[in-house]
């Protein structure tokens, strides 16, 4: 029975999936990756750290597949976007992996747009830089470790790195190449752009860039030692996390938009022809003449994951000793609070915003009478605000009239349902439970001629999906107070910079 396995890393678990060609799931494998933070505003990873625990997921998954090794046809992975991976000229990790996360070249960005370089690197590059942007990051190190930057031999991406350890070749593919330097036009490398950032002198190290369901090696001998794979496995180039997601879940196709609700606010949707703005990424699809605006924060279900982690460490331990979900738990008093008025918002920037890095995230309305459940819904109901901010941005240059929903609050219906009466759309919610990995077992498949191209999905979406449909009475209610979430977003500003400055060691606000 031919297999296809696929590598999916986010920000804190790498997983292999291993997939017959009609999409049945055989195996699935988790390692959690340790984050590491260093220094304020730093979020890393350990290179060989990623590398070993994804050895022994694909292991793992190979040997609970019940599938031979040689079965697996192709290999491609996909991974977390933006941040930074380094090599030396040894092709040896040069330093640690940089998360999208991190936003510690907060200061060099505001620098860029006081000087006007982010809406030239928007009209050139289809995007204006980021606090965890390629560009940004190398901006960085350039200005901070000297020597580090001196010895920059390749500039890659997070599933570029695993993609090197399967098989010694450097590169990347062209959903990954234009997160930074590539011309939103032409969709290839500008030096225009290195120049903008003060980056001229690492052209050189920028990766060959290949067709996402392009061949780019085979699993070497070493590899298929420590796997159980079998050496010489084709491996695809695969693709940035984001793109994977939408074409796993049939979203990468004109007039949808693909919405992640995870570590990341992810909307996105697919156009013919490129146009460019300040709320969203213009970057470069999964083919030639094809470009994914991506509007995008770090502020989603991880406030979810960071109330559960904060405050509910001993219910949720003993809920897991009983059998139970701590997701089951809270249910009943998130459903119940859903039923009644709140004067509760919440606002999810406890990593990123919308607003920039200085924003940050709080409660505003809380009264003493409020209880847990209150909290909770409008939690929820705040993450699910910020990804209609991003859609409304979308929609209202690009044609989308039907939203599509993964990431695992998805799977929560009064979640979906949530999502459809905030964003007054039909949202549909398919069964793909690892949207990202299947999107880079499409782009395997196709690689080696199991499928006629990477879109050629072979389930029948229709019959696995569950479409949430927005009720006008709910809607109207998320209406009027989305309308008063805006309105306090909109006049923080200064206040969010007054509260960052409180948080700034003595000796740089002159204590």
């Amino acid at each position: 029975m031919s297999c296809i396995l696929a590598i999916d890393n986010g920000l804190t678990v790498t997983k292999v999936v291993i997939y017959r060609l009609d999409g049945v799931q055989l195996a699935v494998a988790r390692r959690n990756i340790p984050q590491l933070m260093t220094a304020p505003r730093h979020v890393e990873r350990d290179m060989a750290v990623l590398w070993q625990q994804t050895v022994a997921a694909m292991r793992e998954a190979i040997e609970t597949s019940g599938q031979p090794p040689g079965e697996i046809v192709a290999i491609a992975a996909t991974a977390h976007g933006d941040g930074l991976y380094l090599l030396d000229r040894d092709n040896q990790p040069l330093g640690s992996g940089i998360l999208s996360l991190d936003s510690r070249a907060t200061a060099i960005v505001a620098d860029w747009a006081a000087r006007g370089i982010d809406a030239r690197s928007l009209a050139l590059t289809g995007q204006a830089p980021h606090v965890s942007a390629p560009s940004a990051l190398l901006a960085w190190i350039k200005g901070h470790e000297p020597e580090r930057y001196a010895r920059i031999g390749h500039v890659i991406a997070c599933k570029d790195w695993l993609r090197f350890c399967l098989t010694g070749t450097v590169g990347t593919d062209r959903t990954e190449a234009s997160t930074s330097f590539t011309d939103v036009r032409s969709q290839e490398y500008t030096a225009e752009a290195l120049d903008l950032f003060g980056l001229a002198e690492i052209e050189k190290a920028l990766p060959t860039v290949s067709h996402s369901a392009g061949i780019v090696g085979a699993v070497t001998a070493e590899v298929a030692e420590a796997t159980g794979l079998v050496a010489g496995t084709p491996v695809a180039a695969g693709l940035h996390d984001v793109t994977a997601s939408a074409l796993g879940i049939g979203a990468h196709t004109p007039g949808v938009v693909g919405i992640v609700a995870g570590t990341y606010s992810i909307n996105e949707t697919v156009s013919d022809a490129p146009e460019t703005g300040e709320g969203w990424f213009c970057r470069n699809g999964i083919a030639p003449g094809q470009w994914n605006n991506m509007a995008i924060s770090p502020a989603s279900a991880t406030n979810y994951d960071w109330f559960l982690d904060t405050f509910c460490g001993f219910e949720r331990a003993l809920a897991e000793k009983e059998g139970r979900s701590i997701h089951a738990v809270l249910a009943p008093e998130i459903d119940e609070a859903l039923t009644r008025s709140s004067t509760v918002l919440y606002h999810p920037y406890l990593f990123g915003s919308p607003y920039g890095a200085m924003a940050s995230a709080g409660f505003m309305g809380l009264r003493g009478w409020n209880d847990r459940g209150d909290v909770l819904a409008a939690l929820l109901e705040g993450i699910a605000f910020n990804h209609r901010h991003h859609v409304d941005t979308l929609r209202a240059h690009f044609s989308a009239d039907e939203a599509r929903l993964t990431g695992g609050a998805s799977r929560n219906p009064t979640v979906a349902r949530m999502f459809a009466d905030v964003l007054g759309i039909p949202v549909t919610v398919t069964d793909t439970d690892e949207a990202s990995a299947w999107g880079a077992a499409l782009c395997a498949g196709a690689a080696v001629g199991a499928f006629d191209s990477f879109d050629a999905d072979p389930r029948d979406l229709a019959a696995s999906s569950t479409i949430y449909r927005p009720d006008p009475e709910r809607s109207a209610h998320y209406e009027q107070r989305y309308r008063v979430y805006r309105e306090i977003a909109e006049g923080m500003e200064d206040t969010w910079r007054k509260l960052d400055a409180l948080g700034a060691p003595q000796a740089e606000t002159g204590a």
